[in-house]
């Protein structure tokens, strides 16, 4: 029987100056088998959904607090998977979803991250990007199209950007959807042996896969430039997606849990609205 965990989710995948990553098909905590982590996933899910209702009520009786996930991660590391089996465990309602492509003509007249601006969760919400704007370090500098010194005064200003999206009472989580090449081999052969996948399946998935060192080496600047004390960076190993499943339904929920929401308080007698309810008949 496996031992009881003494330490949180957040703290065993925490990526800090120094330290390393764990192995993306290992299991460093929590569940080891398929069975328990379902088993585990659906009481996380009745868990964070009221979590997620205290945090949307808060925002509707005026609280200003939100929280942002960032979903990173190499072509098919489960981003979208992620989002929907752990976000499809609360109301959507209280969810804003982003996905972040590569910018179209409009956008990208104007600063990078005006988009990202636009998709923000106002308070109450659990906003969720899949990819972000450390798009806008990653592709440009991988692929070149900018010179060197424009992607890496990125990273200031993202940690700027950070800090006052946090001043504000935006909860920040950033997590790094770990995948190994062998594991992303399977999962890009299983998109093109099966029709029903082949919508998933882009053929420029395979330059950036040609280009997977160049894009670890990037990721590792990010992680080391921009994890931070109130925005931190988690890596959460992804080749079994029933424990990255897990793993992400518990990050948020230590998060929230740690936000603590509060429901508020009503502006009437609950007690006097009762009475007066009893005593008003059925019209008609």
């Amino acid at each position: 029987m496996a031992k009881k965990d003494t330490v949180s989710v957040r703290d065993a995948l925490r990526i800090g100056k120094g330290t390393e990553r764990p192995d993306p098909g290992k299991f460093p905590i929590g569940p080891q088998k398929k069975p328990k982590a379902l088993e585990d996933l659906a009481d996380a899910g009745a868990k964070l959904a009221k979590l997620q209702e205290a945090l949307y009520a808060e925002g509707v009786g005026g609280g200003n607090r939100s929280l942002l996930l960032v979903l990173q991660g190499m072509d098919t590391s489960g981003k979208g998977g992620t989002v929907g089996h752990v976000l499809g465990l609360v109301n959507p309602m209280g969810v804003r979803y982003a996905g972040f492509k590569k910018p179209t003509a409009a956008e990208a007249r104007h600063h990078y991250l005006w988009r990202i601006r636009k998709q923000l969760p106002v308070p109450g919400q659990v906003g969720v990007f899949d990819r972000s704007h450390y798009e806008d370090i990653l592709v440009p500098r991988v692929q070149k199209l900018v010179p060197a010194a424009e992607w890496r005064k990125r990273y200031a200003e993202i940690n700027e950007f950070e800090k006052e999206l946090t001043e504000a009472g935006t909860t920040i989580v950033k997590v790094f959807l770990d995948i190994s090449p062998e594991e992303q081999l399977k999962r890009l052969k299983a998109r093109l042996e099966t029709p029903a996948k082949w919508w998933k399946y882009n053929p420029a998935d395979l330059e950036a896969r040609a280009q997977w060192g160049d894009y670890q080496k990037a990721y590792a600047d990010i992680f080391a430039k921009t994890s931070t004390a109130d925005a931190p960076w988690y890596s959460v190993p992804a080749d079994h997606k029933w424990y990255r499943n897990w793993l992400v339904a518990r990050i948020l929920i230590e998060t929230i849990e740690e936000m603590d929401p509060k429901f508020p308080q009503p502006d009437f007698d609950p007690e006097a609205e009762l009475k007066k309810l009893e005593g008003v008949g059925v019209p008609g």
